[in-house]
């Protein structure tokens, strides 16, 4: 097993070059580049995150084009994700933007949506979502997820939580560029602190929104 020893410089470099040759040939001569400086560094990491949040799962890097009419073949950043639950856990996307983390769900069934529903439109559950809402926002992370444009038909338009309401998954994320501590081993501890902040949010998700 390879102990984490950071996330490369050029891995960010690395996504900067993809976004200017996304094509099949330019990809299998990085590929070395892709697996030493992406995904082997972004696998250590999990493995070192996983006892506190669970199994890490690193996203393909190729795109479906199936139904795009971009066809260029590659995902210009790389994602993974760490959870207990399906479509419930802990972000993290690498891209020549830097980093970027995140927690919350996205997914959702029809069932699940309704579940969320009723936790949010009960006064007990929905208060407690609301603060942690605020105290993630007060964190520094943006809130995010597929929204409706108004409130839930079945629900007053004046309803103390209608935000949360219009939701029909929530996250939160926060883009952190390329600071110093990403080349280092001090990344695990800085990543784990910023996904404790989250960790009320993911909590709450798996108790009262899981699929």
């Amino acid at each position: 097993m390879t102990t984490f020893q950071g996330i490369p410089a050029g891995a960010c470099a690395f996504y900067a070059e993809l976004e200017e040759n996304n094509n099949r040939e330019w990809w299998l001569e990085h590929k070395d580049s892709y697996n030493s400086l992406v995904r082997d560094p972004i696998a250590a990491l999990f493995t070192e995150l996983e006892p506190r949040f669970g199994p890490g799962k690193i996203f393909r890097p190729n795109r479906d084009i199936r139904f795009s009419q971009d066809k260029s073949p590659y995902k210009t950043a790389q994602g993974a994700f760490a959870s207990t639950q399906e479509g419930v856990g802990y972000y993290l996307q690498l891209s020549a933007d830097g980093l970027m983390v995140g927690g919350g769900y996205h997914s959702h069934t029809p069932a699940q949506l309704v579940r969320f529903r009723n936790s949010v439109d009960a006064s007990g559950t929905g208060e407690s979502l609301r603060h942690i809402i605020e105290a993630v926002a007060g964190a520094g992370f943006v809130i995010e997820g597929e929204k409706l444009k108004t409130v839930p038909r079945g629900y007053d338009r004046d309803h103390p939580r209608a935000e949360l309401l219009k939701h029909k998954s929530l996250s939160a994320g926060m883009e952190l560029g390329q600071p110093e501590w990403l080349e280092t081993p001090a990344a695990v501890q800085e990543i784990a602190a910023l996904w404790e902040k989250l960790r009320p949010l993911v909590d709450w998700v798996g108790r009262h929104a899981a699929p």
